[in-house]
């Protein structure tokens, strides 16, 4: 069931993490009927048949997408490539509000994602924690898990019983200030701060941050709600009925990817 990485060395990959900061949440069932276009894998997390099939029709088409894939998952550290990651990543708020709007539409298929994702979670233990199992994206991003595979099984099991719910509608007024300093994006009050003082203009209902700056590993992760605290904050967040407009909004501060969540009941 793992996978297994054998001549990769620390310079190869990227490790991830995640977390959760304090917010309010709204417990709710799901219960809405809608139609949409179903991806059968939005995550594409090693799929070896996926790849074969791009290689058999274009081989040169593959090894450009390889490029394109290494730049998405490693901030390149050349300064003479210029890069501004803040510009390469610029379209996550977009991604990942389609991301989530798949799986209210569908979050029967979006199970099967999940469970096709738990081939790649590692079985070879860190050699700091030996507790610590790693969810591999793609070959080269490895994200760190905190409760590991039970966790995902609970996710799968919980999307099944749920019917489609209508998309969230996207409000830009209700963007939380993101950090522009580490000082503030390591202080644990400064994103509430930031939440009062929005407040005062709008509703928001519920909050928090995310740090993984690939769409499809941010949303799994958020669905799966593979933390210690507040655990389920974010999947109800994202597959509530009450729930109806969200705004993300995302940067780099350093090299550390920031992004804020807010969803709100009503304009």
């Amino acid at each position: 069931m793992g996978c297994k990485c054998a001549g990769k060395t620390e310079e190869d990959e990227e490790i991830l993490k995640h977390a959760l900061e304090d917010g309010n949440i709204e417990n709710a069932e799901n219960e809405y009927n809608n139609n949409f276009n179903k991806n059968d894998d939005l995550l594409g997390l090693n799929n070896q048949q996926n790849e074969n099939e791009n290689e058999n029709n274009n081989e040169n088409k593959n090894e450009n997408e390889n490029e394109r894939e290494n730049e998405n998952n490693v901030i390149d550290n050349n300064e003479e490539n210029n890069i501004d990651p803040n510009q390469k990543y610029a379209d996550y708020p977009e991604k990942i509000v389609e991301l989530i709007n798949l799986i209210r539409a569908d979050p029967v298929k979006y199970a099967d994602t999940i469970e096709n994702s738990i081939k790649n979670i590692t079985e070879e233990p860190d050699k700091d924690d030996p507790s610590i199992q790693r969810l591999i994206y793609k070959k080269k991003v490895k994200v760190a898990l905190i409760k590991g595979e039970p966790i995902f099984h609970e996710a799968i099991e919980y999307l099944r019983r749920q019917s489609p719910l209508p998309p969230l509608e996207v409000a830009p007024e209700k963007s939380i200030p993101l950090p522009n300093t580490e000082k503030e994006l390591n202080d644990p009050t400064f994103l509430k701060g930031q939440v009062n003082i929005i407040r005062q203009n709008t509703k928001i209902d519920v909050f928090f941050k995310d740090l993984i700056k690939i769409p499809e590993v941010s949303g799994l992760l958020m669905i799966v709600d593979d933390v210690n605290k507040n655990a389920g904050k974010k999947r109800r967040a994202l597959l509530s009925k009450d729930l109806k407009y969200i705004c993300v909004n995302s940067k780099f501060v350093g090299k550390t990817f920031i992004a804020y969540f807010s969803f709100s009941k009503e304009k």
